[in-house]
């Protein structure tokens, strides 16, 4: 099993190669904000774990080992990104905690949480519950008890009407 921070370099170098079809040393700690040393040092173990293919001044590629797992990390990422912002976490915060969390969660969790992100994403229309979500958040209370509230009045005198109705 990798370490976090292995698997955060899996996932950059698919990132990387993804945007630019290439990736090198200084792409990598640019993308992590580390030292390219640290980089060559970390990309030197993933060699020997066949987890990608390093050669000095050519740059690194995954290997389909490689590139499976660094897949499934930016599927993680993504999902729970997505989950963070659908309860109205900030872009950037969103991107730092799913950095954190992915490597955390049970795989049940994940697939879990990715099943709810598609359901709300692929919603046909903008499911009301997430502007009553975004209301809460906003004032601290959920809309439909301000609205009971404010329909207390109308209420009772629905019920008389319908009593008048129904007696007649």
């Amino acid at each position: 099993m990798l370490s976090r921070k292995a698997e955060d370099y899996l996932e950059a170098i698919l990132n990387v190669t993804a945007k630019k079809g290439y990736t090198r040393v200084k792409d990598v700690a640019i993308a992590l904000g580390v030292k390219p040393s640290s980089v060559v040092e970390m990309l030197k173990k993933l060699n020997d774990m066949d987890y990608v293919v390093y050669r000095k001044y050519d740059g690194v590629i995954l290997t389909v080992k490689g590139r499976e797992l660094g897949s499934v990390i930016k599927d993680r990422h993504d999902t729970l990104k997505a989950l963070l912002e659908i309860i109205q976490v900030p872009e950037r915060i969103a991107d730092k905690d799913a950095c954190i969390m992915e490597h955390e969660l049970e795989t049940k969790t994940i697939e879990q949480l990715k099943n709810f992100v598609r359901f709300v994403q692929s919603a046909p229309d903008h499911p009301q519950w997430l502007d009553h979500f975004k209301t809460f958040c906003e004032t601290g209370e959920h809309p439909c008890k301000v609205d009971k509230r404010k329909n207390i009045g109308s209420s009772e005198q629905e019920n008389k009407l319908l009593t008048q109705i129904n007696a007649d």
